[in-house]
């Protein structure tokens, strides 16, 4: 290496980290450590008539001290009411609440909305409310459709809405396995959502009949990224891997790794990055040296840049990146409620193979509360978004 190029990398690192912000992502948000868990295995949710408006109480992260969650809050709430206004025959009573984002008031809040009449709850946002709001009303029997994307809450009554490390990792995997790609290593952060990542992962490589060659995490921060880059590339070297699979997301640990894993000589020509996390959330990352080339997963675009023009011509402004959960929610109910079953809100019924059709296209509940939803696979080239392969419209193909 010539003088002149520990300064060239350590320039490059500076700029990357320039796009870290001091909040963690999305995806990361919903990953935190569950309270308790319902463990509940049977049937659970309430019957109602199917003729009479059916009561949903929506659970939000609001409160007027609480200012970023505030907009949440609206998001979510605007986005449900506007699915409720496209229902054709079904009468929705939305109720909305504010669950904060302390567990203890979110357990308060479901109890009273439940005692004030809720045959099902949409919400709340954060997992360990989300969790703690499923436990107080499980005996009540009464299911949540959470927003989190954290699956170790789901089970029993509760039912996470959000896009899942489980179902990007498979999509992804799948994908790969069939473009000749079978040895896939593993670089995680060394916090809870990078080794939750990491797990679900490990699991889909397994699943799709790839093989794991070599696991390296590293601390969430600029030097401890720059000290564990080395190390990194000498695992996955040593282990033979043909792509690196990132926990990393764009607004945190993302910018730095894809610069710093190139110059430490995992070339993305030779080993392809794979990413768990949204890589086009934010614009400048797609110029990062170790992304050209690479897969991630994305939601049906048509459809996705459908619900948000819809949302825009309402409300005036785009919505919250996660509004469209609640928009699912309210059109799941309301697609089973059209149906005349008196069953609807129920595990049985929430959980029909053929699933719904949502703001980012078609998802289903599985009965261990997790979800699926339809990915489009995509890549970088010229620093613009790709799309390799479309999601499915349906879940009605071979193996489905």
């Amino acid at each position: 290496m010539t003088a002149a190029a520990p300064s060239l990398m350590t320039s490059r690192l500076r700029r990357a980290a320039a796009y870290v912000t001091a909040t963690v992502g999305l995806m990361w948000m919903g990953a935190c450590v569950p309270v308790g868990t319902v463990g509940m295995t049977q049937d659970t949710g309430q019957t109602i008539d199917a003729n009479a408006p059916v009561q949903v109480a929506l659970l939000v992260p609001g409160g007027s001290t609480q200012g970023a969650n505030q907009a949440i809050a609206s998001s979510l709430e605007n986005a449900a009411r506007m699915a409720i206004s496209d229902l054709d025959g079904v009468s929705i009573d939305l109720r909305v609440y504010n669950s904060g984002s302390d567990s203890a008031q979110a357990a308060a809040v479901a109890t009273r909305a439940v005692d004030e009449g809720a045959k099902i709850i949409l919400g709340p946002l954060f997992a360990d409310a989300a969790n703690a709001a499923g436990v107080a009303v499980a005996p009540r029997n009464v299911n949540v459709l959470a927003f989190s994307n954290n699956t170790t809450i789901a089970g029993g009554n509760v039912f996470v809405l959000g896009a899942t490390f489980e179902n990007t990792a498979d999509r992804l995997v799948r994908y790969a396995s069939g473009q000749g790609i079978s040895r896939i290593g593993i670089v995680h952060g060394d916090d809870l959502a990078g080794q939750v990542g990491r797990d679900a992962i490990a699991r889909a490589v397994q699943a799709n009949g790839a093989s794991v060659a070599g696991i390296a995490s590293y601390p969430l921060s600029q030097q401890g990224i720059t000290a564990s880059a080395a190390q990194i590339a000498a695992t996955v070297k040593s282990n033979g891997a043909d792509a690196v699979f990132l926990t990393a997301g764009v607004n945190a640990d993302l910018p730095l790794l894809a610069t710093a894993l190139p110059e430490a000589g995992i070339n993305p020509a030779d080993t392809r990055y794979l990413g768990l996390t949204r890589w086009d959330a934010a614009p400048q990352a797609l110029a990062l040296p170790g992304l050209q080339g690479g897969l991630f997963a994305v939601p049906d675009r048509a459809m996705a840049s459908n619900f948000e023009a819809r949302y825009s011509s309402v409300y005036g402004g785009q919505p919250h990146p996660l509004a469209g959960l609640a928009y699912d929610g309210i059109a799941a109910i309301g697609a089973l409620v059209a149906q005349g079953r008196s069953d609807a809100l129920t595990k049985a019924a929430l959980t029909q193979r053929q699933g719904f059709m949502g703001t980012s296209g078609v998802f289903r509940l599985r009965a261990d509360g997790t979800n699926e939803r339809a990915l489009s696979v995509a890549t970088v080239r010229n620093n613009a978004v790709v799309i390799l392969e479309n999601a499915p419209r349906s879940f009605g193909r071979a193996g489905s």
